[in-house]
This record gives C-alpha cells, sequence and structure tokens, in this order.
C-alpha cells in the first residue's frame, strides 16, 4: 500500500517532481495506479483497520488528485508548500492594467450579448491572456522560485477564470 508518510505531500504522494509544469498523463497513470491500489474493493477481507487505511488513502489520492490536476489548485498548493498564503478571501488587490483588462472585457461582454462572432472573439482574447498568465505562474514557481509573485498572479487567474465561464454561459444562451 501507499506510504501513508508521503499523504503530506501531494506530489511525493504520485512519486512527481514538484513543479507547477505538469505533465498531466504522469499524473493520471499514478492517480489510476494508487486507485488500484488502495480501492476498497481490494481490502474488503482485511480487518476493519486495513479498510479504514484502505478508505482514507482512496479519499486522499482523489483529493490530491484533483489538487494537482487543477493549474490554479496546484500553483496555490505549491505556494502553500512554501509558506505562502495567496490570501483569497482577503487579497482581492490588482494591479491597475489587470482592472482595466477586466472592465474592458465586461464592457465587450455587455456590448455584444447577441453577437455570436464577438463573444467567440473576446473568447480567444481571454484564453490567450489566461494562457500567457499560465506561463508566468510557471516562470514564477518552477524557475524562479518567487512564490510570492505566484500567488498574485493566481489571484488574476482566478479572476480570468470565472470571466471565461461567464463569457461561456453568454455564448451557450445564443446556441
Amino acid at each position: 500500500m501507499v506510504n501513508p508518510s508521503a499523504s503530506d505531500d501531494y506530489f511525493r504522494f504520485f512519486g512527481l517532481n514538484e513543479q507547477f509544469t505538469l505533465n498531466l498523463s504522469a499524473l493520471d497513470q499514478a492517480y489510476l495506479t494508487i486507485q488500484k491500489e488502495v480501492h476498497p474493493d481490494r481490502h474488503a477481507r482485511g480487518s476493519d483497520s486495513e479498510q479504514r487505511i484502505a478508505m482514507q488513502m482512496a479519499t486522499l489520492a482523489n483529493t490530491a488528485y484533483q489538487t494537482l490536476k487543477n493549474p490554479v489548485q496546484r500553483g496555490l498548493y505549491i505556494c502553500q508548500l512554501h509558506g505562502v498564503d495567496a490570501k483569497l478571501e482577503t487579497n482581492t488587490a490588482m494591479p491597475a492594467a489587470f482592472l482595466m483588462r477586466q472592465m474592458d472585457w465586461r464592457e465587450s461582454l455587455d456590448e455584444s450579448e447577441e453577437d455570436l462572432s464577438a463573444l467567440e472573439a473576446l473568447t480567444a482574447e481571454v484564453e490567450e491572456v489566461k494562457s500567457e498568465v499560465i506561463s508566468e505562474i510557471a516562470q514564477a514557481i518552477d524557475s524562479a522560485h518567487q512564490y510570492e509573485r505566484a500567488a498574485e498572479l493566481l489571484r488574476g487567474l482566478l479572476f480570468i477564470d470565472k470571466f471565461a465561464i461567464e463569457l461561456d454561459d453568454a455564448i451557450a444562451a445564443l446556441a
């Protein structure tokens, strides 16, 4: 069974290097391997203690997998491992240029509610910016080890993700 001492670090739990830029297929493979090992059905004939440990490890595997699979959650988790709290609930300060872009996007969304091609163009712009921010986060974490900077970028990425969902909803409403 998986070593419970590795449970304090999701990367070690899956046997992966701690980094933001992650090979998702390696994560998927590690997750499936662990899930097969700890699946409660495999331990149905075991003692109560073995069954409980298997259930705990399966739960941990699910939590760790969901955290590492999502770029925002993965980044926040890495920052946390290095003692940096992104303070998502209390720190909503963003650079002025970022806030201006958000306001421009909102105006564009409001003005283009019925214009599918305009919404698709806005989606492409938002996806491009999102990709740029993810690259900046990878640089901040993997190369520069600047976890405070990464936390700031991750807060911005949360805003971008939220807006992208609103944009998707607006496009779906036209379909």
